[in-house]
């Protein structure tokens, strides 16, 4: 089943993302933020529909695109008569959205319930979330899969939000939040890089095929001859096999039209325990990891991967104090101006304890948007991730998050959206 205004199996190219991020944030930093308050709920969503006007059959209404139903209008300076202009562009969209609505979007939420009256579509309909998290604990078949990626969509519709990714953490066999569904097996598991992409080919069709948009993998990392602290997360060793690995995968979720981040940059295959347990740490210096696990890193980039998870490990050049989420060296510095990538990077989940063992969990949001990251997940509590929204909402209005920086990656986010049909 593919998404609503593609054919089934249809692709559209990645643009050029160079090019075209270029023009986003140009006009996204070229004017501020809309006015305050201009999050629409799903109330005037309603009244503005039953305002429209019945249509004249004898003269067809004028088609309004998807653009001008979900941004603010341009100001008419009280002129009669103009109407207001129609958005022709992400660029447009980009700079029109107020600025609550664009710290919304940075922000990937996980929730609890299974079906379409959990508590978190309330939320989207206040907030305009960038997307949300589906996990283990909310799935319970295939259909209900279906039915939350339909909700979260139509929420988003009826309060003339911006689609949200609908993103999931399904690496392949044990490891996948859902059991039923591909890919079948763990990347430890896996043969060959080329049985790992038609894997993910696999996967991408079904997933995509449930509403399902995004996946926070694949899992890059490179192993120690020794063993890993990830497990079966990680496929090899040897630095080749995992770029082999990265290139098929990515390529795969592209041609199917899921938007992929690989993970953990700048690896955390060599960490003495995972960031799921606790502060980690990873003992290799920059040459050290240049020659190691930036290489799956630089083979997924070059295949036209569109996102990055930040890892939450610390390193020496960083004086084993900053988590690498948190770090303008790894999140601006080495990702984007040593390995120029130009997609979305987001953080590792900012409710892991080698997070909040050492920060509040509004603090590291802040402290990651400062260092470059564009999207921020936090699978919960519901009481953190307002906490965490309102923190960052809050340092963007006091200049501690420069509106320069906040518009990059708004241009960032907006644009994979468009690259992969949430936008039309």
């Amino acid at each position: 089943m593919a998404p609503p205004g593609l054919l089934p199996g249809s692709f559209r190219p990645v643009p050029n993302k160079r090019r075209r991020l270029a023009i986003a944030l140009l006009a996204a930093v070229a004017v501020g933020a809309g006015a305050a308050g201009a999050v629409v709920g799903a109330d005037q969503a309603d009244e503005a529909a039953e305002s429209v006007p019945p249509v004249n059959r004898a003269a067809p209404r004028a088609r309004v695109s998807f653009l001008a139903r979900i941004v603010p209008p341009a100001a008419t300076n009280g002129r009669r008569g103009s109407g207001p202009a129609v958005p022709r562009s992400v660029a447009d969209l980009a700079r029109r959205l107020p600025l609550e609505r664009k710290v919304a979007q940075l922000f990937l939420f996980g929730f609890r319930g299974t079906d379409p009256n959990a508590e978190i579509f309330r939320r989207m309909r206040r907030l305009d979330l960038g997307g949300i998290v589906v996990a283990g604990p909310n799935y319970v078949d295939a259909t209900r899969l279906g039915q939350l990626a339909g909700g979260a969509r139509g929420v988003a519709r009826r309060a003339r939000h911006v689609p949200p990714w609908v993103m999931a953490i399904q690496e392949g066999g044990d490891l996948n939040s859902f059991p039923d569904l591909p890919p079948a097996k763990a990347p430890a598991d896996l043969p060959s890089a080329r049985r790992a992409g038609a894997q993910a080919a696999d996967a991408a069709k079904t997933l995509r095929g449930l509403g399902v948009t995004g996946v926070l993998g694949p899992v890059v990392d490179v192993g120690l001859e020794s063993g890993s602290a990830l497990g079966a997360r990680v496929y090899s060793d040897d630095p080749r096999e995992v770029a082999r690995f990265a290139d098929a995968t990515v390529s795969a979720y592209r041609k199917g039209r899921v938007f992929s981040a690989v993970e953990h940059f700048p690896g955390l295959g060599g960490a003495d325990q995972s960031t799921e347990e606790g502060p980690a740490s990873v003992g290799l210096g920059l040459p050290e990891l240049r020659d190691r696990d930036l290489v799956p890193f630089r083979a997924a980039i070059e295949a036209g991967v569109p996102g990055v998870v930040l890892a939450h490990a610390l390193y020496p050049f960083n004086d084993f104090t900053v988590p690498a989420s948190l770090s303008r060296s790894v999140a601006t510095d080495l990702l984007r101006d040593q390995l120029d990538f130009k997609g979305v990077a987001i953080t590792d989940d900012l409710a892991d304890p080698a997070i909040t063992a050492v920060y509040s969990v509004p603090d590291a949001a802040v402290e990651a948007v400062r260092a470059g990251a564009d999207m921020l997940f936090v699978s919960g509590p519901a009481d953190d991730q307002l906490a965490a929204y309102v923190a960052v909402l809050r340092a963007a209005r006091r200049g501690r998050i420069p509106r320069r920086r906040l518009d990059e990656s708004i241009g960032r986010i907006l644009l994979a959206k468009e690259n992969y049909g949430l936008i039309q």
